[in-house]
């Protein structure tokens, strides 16, 4: 497959692998010899014991580069060994196919060790993302899980870590991910019950927090709980990979990405070339609007996950990153530099992983380059289910974010027939969206979109009551759901239409809170902040208007060619 290089930078150097990033020294457990029974954190009225050390194990991956840490004690033949704690690492850290990799080895050194098929089956489970095991893999997964009890188990513990994943492959098929899920949260409770002593438990009892977390509760009490016991892991084992992964995962959510601001600054550090650690740290820079963190992350992601393809397929890893990436450029005005991300999309030649993650990033790039500009040529340009190698079938959601720009730019340029064939299209994909097996309810998103096309088709039409009734209805239910972590944030918020709609209606005061409401939810959103000050002025608050004016040329420069920061400077100038 041909490798093509990428010029992200301000100077358009080409992206590569970053040097000189911190590799923990293995003696590091001396940290932890020194803590004491009454230092442990405190759990629901229990104290965690403290740590023993010899059970730190700081693991490599098979180039010498760290992975951090974990609380493991694997009693397989040596070299087995030191390939299930480099399984459990890489499982921390999500990159699952290296993880079963290291698993399988580890099995066919020692087909003794039980934990090397546990650790197989666990790899193709993966609570917070948007897939789930294929048929053959609930089949070969629970045959796993049997081999590993006639190996025999180490320890107790062992064994109630293969009854936690017997809960989820139980019946496989047969059962909707939403109840393999709670079945799984509640095994992986019991042995955290059972074993306090056990970190790695813990951990996986936070992460199917988070998975079993309802999207519409507003209090995050899951996702708060699972932050918690995440953070007591991490006072005893610092660099444990799954620890700060876990506390990003949760925090993940408006409101509390504040919390782990921390642990996203230290994961990049830990597992210094690890494509998806390097990612995750984005979700909380994306969170809090820290754009040029969230640059310098993904692209080191990017890099990364392209030097190391899966089975001889770009990783999904890189597109994922990408997608960050390009959202992130656009919300600091380096448009040349958001359409060279697409532009590499374009590129690439040869295979690329074939699940959600890429394609939702092939679906969302262009369409976000085109709809924050209002580009609404580019917009009604773009291919829907391209790459034409993918198998869309399984994507309805994602071939509806394409859609969705079709509709939106039908309707500004004012090509009417087309508009009600893209929401008719919307229609469908929102009805097969709403019967995918995914926990997370995709046939919502859809609905947004729809309802939203639906509005600005309505507006075209001349129907304006109607049209800001079923905008401000999208804005209710987009209010009422949370992202999937799989994107970093809406192709455009249905909030930011909505006070593009009362703008374009002379109603900048309801406009201004419109695009207030979604900078709470978004910060640093570049679009709403100008829309926010373009609403202000309208208002005939020039002291407002002058500060969200100036909070645009500072998020851009001011030698950036869009046309609303020449507005904004000329407003400036005239103070």
């Amino acid at each position: 497959m041909k490798r093509t290089t990428m010029g992200l930078g301000r100077s358009g150097v080409g992206m590569a692998l970053m040097a000189g990033a911190l590799v923990l020294a293995c003696g590091q457990v001396d940290r932890w010899a020194s803590e004491r029974e009454e230092d442990s954190p405190e759990v629901a009225g229990r104290t965690i014991p403290a740590v023993d050390p010899s059970r730190v194990t700081q693991v490599l991956d098979d180039t010498g580069t760290s992975l951090g840490s974990v609380a493991l004690t694997v009693e397989c033949a040596p070299e087995a060994s030191t390939l299930v704690t480099r399984g459990l690492a890489l499982l921390h850290n999500m990159t699952h196919v290296e993880a079963e990799d290291a698993f399988r080895e580890a099995t066919g050194i020692d087909p003794g060790c039980a934990l090397g098929y546990w650790g197989q089956a666990i790899s193709w489970v993966h609570p917070v993302w948007p897939d789930v095991p294929s048929d053959d893999q609930f089949a070969r997964g629970w045959e796993l899980l049997q081999q590993a009890r006639a190996a025999g188990f180490a320890s107790d513990r062992e064994e109630a870590w293969v009854v936690a994943l017997e809960a989820y492959y139980a019946e496989g098929v047969d059962r909707t991910e939403p109840e393999r899920l709670a079945g799984y949260a509640e095994a992986w409770a019991r042995v955290t019950e059972r074993h306090p002593g056990d970190l790695e438990a813990r951990l996986f009892t936070a992460l199917t927090l988070i998975a079993t977390a309802p999207g519409t509760d507003t209090t995050f009490a899951n996702q708060i709980r699972a932050g918690e016991m995440a953070e007591e892991v991490l006072a005893l084992v610092p660099d444990h990979p799954g620890a700060l992964h876990y506390i990003i995962h949760a925090y993940d959510v408006p409101g509390l990405a504040e919390r782990a601001l921390s642990a996203a600054r230290s994961y990049g550090l830990v597992a210094p070339e690890n494509a998806h650690a390097l990612h995750m740290t984005s979700h909380i820079f994306t969170r809090l609007g820290l754009w040029d963190e969230s640059i310098d992350y993904n692209r080191r992601s990017a890099a990364a996950a392209l030097s190391h393809p899966i089975g001889g397929a770009t990783s999904h890893h890189h597109l994922h990153a990408l997608d960050y990436l390009a959202y992130a450029y656009l919300q600091q005005g380096r448009d040349d530099e958001a359409r060279e991300v697409r532009m590499h999309l374009n590129a690439l030649d040869g295979p690329v992983v074939d699940n959600v993650v890429t394609a939702y990033a092939f679906a969302a790039v262009p369409v976000r380059i085109a709809v924050e500009r209002r580009d609404w040529r580019a917009a009604e340009a773009i291919p829907a289910r391209w790459p034409r190698d993918l198998t869309w079938d399984r994507y309805p959601h994602l071939e509806a974010i394409v859609r969705f720009g079709h509709a939106l730019a039908a309707a500004q340029t004012g090509d009417l027939p087309t508009a009600h064939a893209a929401v008719e299209r919307l229609e469908a994909l929102q009805e097969a969206a709403s019967e995918l097996p995914d926990r997370y309810d995709w046939g919502a998103q859809v609905e947004i979109q729809k309802i939203g096309a639906s509005a600005w088709l309505a507006f075209a039409e001349g129907d304006h009551d109607r049209a800001l009734s079923l905008m401000r209805r999208a804005t209710q239910l987009e209010s009422m759901n949370q992202k999937h972590p799989v994107t970093p944030g809406e192709v455009v918020p249905a909030g930011e239409l909505l006070g593009d709609m009362l703008l374009s209606m002379g109603r900048p005061g309801e406009a201004r809170a419109a695009f207030r409401s979604v900078l709470e939810r978004s910060p640093n959103r570049l679009n709403s902040i100008y829309g926010s000050a373009r609403a202000s002025e309208m208002a005939g608050d020039a002291a407002a208007a002058a500060r969200g004016y100036a909070d645009v040329v500072a998020l851009t420069g001011p030698d950036s060619p869009l046309p609303e920061v020449a507005h904004a400077k000329a407003f400036l100038g005239a103070e």
